[in-house]
């Protein structure tokens, strides 16, 4: 479990089904991520829950501190098409512009560069997320490629762990 002074990140698990569900049909998430069926969102939690065993890290769900309540997503995915590990970060869109998704994402990038050890991390946004590729250029993110994920277009920024060090 990840701590700021505002958030706790906890891993996801299948039993986050029904929340993943609910946040990916917010019309605002959706735009940008997709949406899931349920049985999409048990899968993909799933998946989730296996990379946590075999990599050490997964995506977590957001909660707010001071009442428990789940308000998104961040940590870090493993890309096997991609070798990359991503970062990412997705909020219910009543939390956005509060700096959540930036103060999760800075604990995490701290996490995966600290006791994790990687070099290197990415993170996939998709074009028209101006809000999104705002955090990632906060955080020291810079353009590397374009690409495609999910059949989604994503514009690719990176950050490695020395070019962190300084921000």
């Amino acid at each position: 479990m990840i701590t700021t002074e505002r958030l706790r990140l906890r891993p996801l698990t299948e039993a986050d089904t029904d929340w993943w569900v609910r946040l990916h049909a917010d019309a605002e998430v959706n735009r940008f991520v997709g949406g899931y069926t349920r049985e999409q969102a048990a899968a993909r939690l799933h998946a989730i829950e296996q990379q946590w065993t075999q990599r050490g890290h997964g995506l977590c769900a957001v909660e707010l501190r001071s009442t428990g309540e789940a308000i998104g997503r961040s940590g870090l995915n493993w890309w096997e098409e991609f070798g990359e590990t991503e970062i990412g970060w997705t909020l219910a869109s009543p939390y956005w512009g509060r700096g959540y998704a930036t103060e999760a994402a800075r604990a995490v990038l701290d996490w995966g560069f600290g006791p994790l050890g990687l070099k290197q991390i990415t993170a996939m946004i998709h074009p028209d997320n101006t809000a999104s590729a705002a955090v990632a250029r906060r955080l020291g993110f810079t353009f590397l490629r374009e690409d495609t994920v999910i059949g989604r277009p994503c514009v690719v920024h990176a950050l490695t762990r020395d070019d962190a060090a300084f921000r």
